[in-house]
């Protein structure tokens, strides 16, 4: 989603399935704009709302889809170098244990945007990944 001025952090929601045979599991990216890119995961631990980074990988079982999007599992890119603005491409990647580095396209929505739907990437995302 796009950023307020001076904002050095911003999340990115995708759904990404797994058309192989083999389970996989999302381990990484990069986002040109940020110095750090991270997979987190929000969660409810008694009645208070938590995000921690993912650790070992987000795993994703052959033929099954993960969603990344607000309150669950969602992409992190953090000390951006410039605001995000609305209707901005940007460049990175998604890197797997199995696939590897697949390079994406992020496209920039609007700070209020929803999360995607099923089948897209939304929210900074643009289409669906499929390895």
């Amino acid at each position: 989603r796009a950023t307020p001025g001076g904002a050095k952090v911003a999340g990115g929601y995708v759904k990404i399935t797994n058309t192989g045979t083999l389970p996989d599991k999302l381990v990484g990216g990069s986002f040109e704009r940020a110095g750090r890119f991270e997979v987190h995961e929000m969660s409810m631990n008694n009645g208070i709302m938590t995000m921690r980074p993912v650790s070992g990988g987000l795993d994703i079982a052959p033929g099954a889809s993960v969603m990344l999007a607000p309150g669950g599992f969602h992409m992190m890119f953090m000390d951006l170098k410039q605001p995000l603005k609305e209707g901005d491409s940007v460049k990175g990647t998604l890197t797997f244990e199995k696939a590897g580095t697949v390079d994406v396209v992020f496209d920039v929505r609007g700070i209020g945007a929803s999360a995607p739907a099923a089948g897209t990437m939304g929210g900074m995302s643009g289409m669906e990944h499929q390895h």
